[in-house]
């Protein structure tokens, strides 16, 4: 029964959820990009693998996937922000934001907090999900937790403060030159 707002700059995957929900009346579909303002953004598209498709830079030289892809496709997308969206739609209950590696950006077009949301995050960009974390910290009172790979189950028993999230992920850090995974956001 929930509504959905999809935000996809892609064409390939607007295709497939056009396919897949055209039908639906509780599920929107925006053709475009988030980030920190609105206007137009260039996409890099990997091909062999449309789901690690990004407008962060960064993500395609040094990322984890940036000696075995190549991202040989470029997309002119329009570009939007959270706040034009909740102008629009008004304020969502969740919000998961998993754009390779353009997290902080996409967050920075947020002003007013959202109850729950989601990011990404990676080792190799960990510094950018901090950075992530202390700009919410700015807009409201978060309290975090976090779920490893593609798993979604919290890893805490209770609501994290930034630097208790830190230094747990910091811990398993150690163990895995991969860890991936999910940081989760509850505004009080």
């Amino acid at each position: 029964g929930a509504k959905v707002l999809c935000i996809e700059p892609q064409t390939s995957c607007l295709n497939h959820l056009y396919h897949s929900f055209a039908s639906n009346e509780n599920v929107r579909i925006v053709p475009k990009a988030l980030g920190d303002r609105e206007g137009y953004a260039q996409l890099s598209i990997c091909e062999n693998a449309p789901t690690i498709s990004t407008l962060s830079n960064k993500w395609k030289v040094t990322g984890r996937f940036s000696t075995s892809y190549n991202w040989d496709k470029k997309q002119q997308v329009s570009m939007t922000t959270l706040d034009a969206l909740i102008k629009e739609y008004g304020i969502p209950k969740f919000c998961k934001i998993d754009v390779e590696g353009f997290e902080y950006f996409v967050l920075k077009g947020l002003s007013t907090p959202i109850p729950y949301l989601s990011f990404e995050f990676t080792k190799e960009f960990f510094a950018d999900a901090i950075l992530s974390m202390d700009y919410l910290l700015t807009i409201g009172h978060p309290e975090f937790n976090f779920s490893l790979g593609e798993t979604l189950h919290f890893i805490s028993s209770q609501w994290l403060g930034k630097e208790d999230l830190c230094n747990r992920l910091e811990f398993l850090f150690q163990d895995d030159h991969l860890l991936w995974g999910d940081i989760y956001v509850k505004f009080s």
